[in-house]
């Protein structure tokens, strides 16, 4: 029988909402595991270039201030992935965190794909009994310390929470990383015309912009437009 995975990124990110087509990242924490112990980690704020919505920041406690001047994610991301160094991702529903990052990716021109480690599939398989398996409730269950909804401690948390599956339950064809696939479309940023349709139609309407017009793709620029067009009437020239 062959060992557990050693070497991987375990990988948690903080977003705008849940859907990867719409919402932004605004945090990234990630670890990188070498011989099983966390060797360096990567913690940054994002800035999304929409307004970070009022249930985001209960949930998670970050501020508008915190993302204020940090990085867009197309700076971001090829510092992420010179730190993943090309290992397997490792997380909790770590697909829900790899749509995001291979969004972003192919928006920054680059390719993204890996093998991963699921700390949820694990849980579902071997801990059926128990009444709750997200993140928090694992690692209640395993005494495993937890600062809920922050990206770099639930990475750790998921990297501490594999560790004990693998000593309580490891077979090596339940623990061996599994592709993860993702297709996603480059999306091109917003045109000069759309970005100075969007400003005329803020000006005319006296919106106060809560988006950054720069950060925008084509796609969502369109639907802004099409939204205060929907909600004001069409712009007059």
């Amino acid at each position: 029988m062959g060992e557990a995975v050693q070497d991987y990124v375990c990988l948690d990110l903080e977003t705008t909402g849940l859907r990867p087509k719409f919402d932004k990242i605004i945090e990234i924490g990630a670890a990188r595991v070498r011989g099983g112990e966390i060797q360096e980690t990567f913690e940054t704020f994002v800035r999304p270039g929409i307004a970070l919505p009022e249930r985001i920041a209960e949930l998670t406690g970050i501020s508008e201030a915190d993302l204020e001047g940090a990085p867009a994610i197309g700076e971001v991301i090829p510092d992420f992935l010179a730190f993943s160094q090309g290992l397997p991702f490792l997380g909790h529903n770590v697909s829900f965190d790899f749509a995001f990052l291979k969004r972003a990716a192919a928006n920054a021109g680059f390719e993204l794909e890996r093998s991963a480690i699921d700390t949820l599939k694990l849980a579902r398989k071997f801990l059926p009994q128990l009444p709750g398996r997200r993140l928090a409730d694992l690692c209640a269950h395993y005494e495993i310390p937890l600062r809920n909804h922050r990206a770099l401690p639930d990475a750790c948390a998921a990297h501490f929470l594999y560790r004990r599956l693998c000593a309580e339950f490891y077979r090596e064809e339940d623990f061996v990383p599994f592709p993860l696939v993702c297709r996603v479309k480059k999306e091109g940023p917003a045109t000069r015309a759309q970005r100075e349709r969007l400003k005329k139609l803020c000006d005319r309407y006296g919106i106060r912009p809560d988006f950054d017009p720069d950060l925008l793709t084509k796609n969502e620029a369109s639907r802004l437009i099409d939204r205060i067009l929907a909600a004001y009437g069409i712009l007059q020239k």
